[in-house]
């Protein structure tokens, strides 16, 4: 529902030509979501953009012929179903590159297709505990936390999109089409922070410590009179930095705050220090002092997604886009992080309707008006 669809949204945004195939009828299970009465998921559309729509019933046997006839012209199949779903319906990777021997297969499941687990059911909050994020997620003295929005499903669409692209990549060069099989656990697994690592050589257990850090302190996100700021440093320069400018310059030479092992063994005390101090202040004088204005910390008032629409920073980053809607009105995309030299992002259309290019798709594989009303008819599209 997300992880597949992010993953090449973000290939759209790059200028992927990507053909959605959807359901006959129903569509997409996240276009029903938040949205005014009557209109597609918002979701939807922030994760669909740029694509082209056709309705299509690959378990039908037209619809599976229609869909190798779309495998021939295609650099890349992307699924994200349950691992043995396309097995079932007659369309794995071994049938595709019969078809087209150049044709990328990139598969994206809750476990992978081998494995105990594999083909077994999968959502956002599955990926995140049995990878290993929510036990390090949430406070110590507190449950195991999901990491906000879809993390688990996001995190796993950047690996799909990365690893899609290097296959692509590669088969440029060796002539060879890869099949990439990627599970949304093995992807959180891999960005839990060096956790497994840490703990196989000095046998230290990853801990729940809220918006602290196991090795570096102070490094914390404190309350303020009117909000919340995260506050960072990780060398001793900046700690003596940040003493001077919350007025206890004789932390910096004090023993039991010397270097990174003795303050993260102290951190819940340091990071105390730090809090007692900004909750005294307004945000704004948080990061006056401690700011690019003046000591130069890393630090960043907490902000929500509402209030970041209007954040200058992203807007001059180009990061908040508004396209016109026939019928919202208006829609707003995240905007494209990736940023290179000498090239404007590319232009970005809306979310398709379901079906939306039916007739223009279907027409590239030499099928008319007729043969659209009987494939409708038939259920196959």
């Amino acid at each position: 529902m997300v992880a597949g669809p992010f993953a090449t949204a973000a290939l759209a945004d790059l200028g992927a030509d990507v053909i959605k195939l959807e359901r006959p009828g129903l569509g997409d299970d996240y276009r029903y979501g938040p949205s005014r009465e009557g209109e597609t998921s918002l979701s939807f559309q922030n994760t669909n953009r740029g694509k082209r729509s056709i309705t299509l019933d690959v378990r039908k046997p037209e619809g599976r012929e229609l869909f190798l006839r779309l495998v021939d012209r295609a650099d890349a199949v992307v699924e994200n179903f349950r691992s043995g779903w396309m097995a079932k319906c007659e369309l794995s990777a071994d049938v595709v590159q019969q078809r087209n021997p150049r044709c990328v297969f990139a598969s994206l499941s809750g476990f992978g297709a081998s494995g105990v687990r594999a083909g077994e059911a999968s959502y956002d909050i599955i990926a995140q505990a049995s990878g290993g994020l929510m036990q390090l997620t949430g406070a110590a003295d507190g449950p195991p936390m999901r990491g906000g929005g879809a993390l688990g499903d996001f995190v796993g669409g950047l690996y799909l999109g990365l690893g899609l692209v290097a296959a692509l990549l590669d088969r440029d060069r060796s002539g060879r089409a890869r099949v990439l099989d990627l599970s949304n656990q093995d992807a959180i697994f891999a960005v839990t922070d060096s956790a497994a690592t840490i703990f196989n050589e000095l046998q230290l257990p990853a801990e729940r410590l809220g918006n602290q850090h196991p090795f570096a302190a102070p490094y914390d996100a404190h309350r303020a009179r009117d909000g919340w700021v995260a506050v960072a440093t990780a060398s001793n320069r900046l700690f003596r930095r940040l003493c001077a400018a919350i007025d206890r310059p004789e932390l910096a030479t004090d023993e039991r705050y010397r270097n990174h092992r003795v303050r993260a063994e102290r951190r819940a005390e340091i990071n105390g220090i730090v809090s007692d101090w900004v909750s005294t202040r307004t945000c704004d004088e948080v990061l006056g002092a401690l700011g690019a204005e003046g000591a130069d910390l890393p630090c960043a008032r907490v902000s929500s997604p509402e209030e970041l629409i209007h954040d200058p920073q992203l807007l001059s980053r180009g990061m908040i886009e508004r396209h016109p809607h026939p019928t919202l009105g208006e829609i707003l995309f995240h905007g494209n992080p990736l940023k290179f030299s000498d090239a404007e992002p590319r232009e970005r259309p809306l979310a398709p309707a379901l079906g939306e290019h039916n007739a223009e798709i279907y027409a590239e594989l030499g099928l008319g008006p007729a043969d659209l009303l009987r494939l409708e008819d038939m259920k196959v599209i």
